[in-house]
């Protein structure tokens, strides 16, 4: 590993930024549905995505095995990052730490929100068009909310962070002047989509998701 450190290390700068920003980007638009839309405005919002052609294929190729990588090499630096906080203590050095700690909290919060969403989709447990309801439940236990809450934060200032110390070491941001720029744009960044999530947490705590699960049960059971 340490023989091709600085080839691993820009891989791993790359599939982070591709696939995390997507996986950000898409999740971000398709949850804030539901705070525009409501439950149908969620679905409608699911459907889209599930309708993509090779949607499977760019979700195990373009999302899941790039952040899997991701995640694992990520959690190798952070294991092998000393965090000397507490004698440098100036901005980038914080933030040069946080993104090491909230890289390793994104990682288990990315894998058990798949767990409790697409994974039991994959299992036959959910449909698509019950994801809305799974988030409902979710939402509205305090343990996950707090959990959901402090993973998107984590994952969106992983993200918005980790953006721009990718500009900085690919040598695009070169100066003072531009990395400070590129900071408070990312800055910026990093509260919209932060926003969105949390609108959307909340959103799915509403009544009218519990009221569209349970008109789905009653659809599902006449049905049947």
């Amino acid at each position: 590993m340490k023989g091709n450190s600085f080839y691993s290390r820009k891989i791993h700068s790359l599939l982070g930024v591709i696939p995390l920003s997507l996986f950000i980007v898409e999740h971000a638009l398709t949850n804030f549905a539901a705070v525009e839309g409501g439950p149908q405005g969620f679905k409608d919002a699911v459907a889209f995505l599930n309708g993509l052609p090779l949607v499977t294929f760019l979700e195990i190729f373009g999302i899941f095995l790039p952040l899997l990588f991701h995640g694992v090499y990520g959690l190798y630096i952070a294991y092998q990052s000393n965090l000397n906080t507490g004698q440098f203590s100036y901005g980038r050095n914080w933030a040069f730490a946080l993104q090491r700690i909230s890289g390793v909290i994104t990682f288990i919060f990315v894998f058990w929100h798949v767990y409790q969403t697409r994974f039991q989709v994959a299992l036959g447990n959910v449909t698509h068009e019950q994801l809305g309801s799974s988030m409902h439940d979710i939402a509205n236990s305090p343990f996950f909310f707090t959990f959901y809450v402090i993973g998107v934060i984590a994952a969106t200032f992983h993200f918005a962070n980790g953006m721009w110390a990718f500009l900085v070491s690919w040598g695009i941001t070169v100066g003072p002047r531009a990395q400070r720029i590129s900071s408070y744009i990312w800055m910026v960044v990093f509260v919209i989509v932060s926003a969105m999530f949390l609108l959307s947490l909340n959103a799915f705590r509403g009544d009218e998701f519990k009221e569209a699960a349970a008109a789905l049960d009653v659809f599902t059971h006449t049905a049947a």
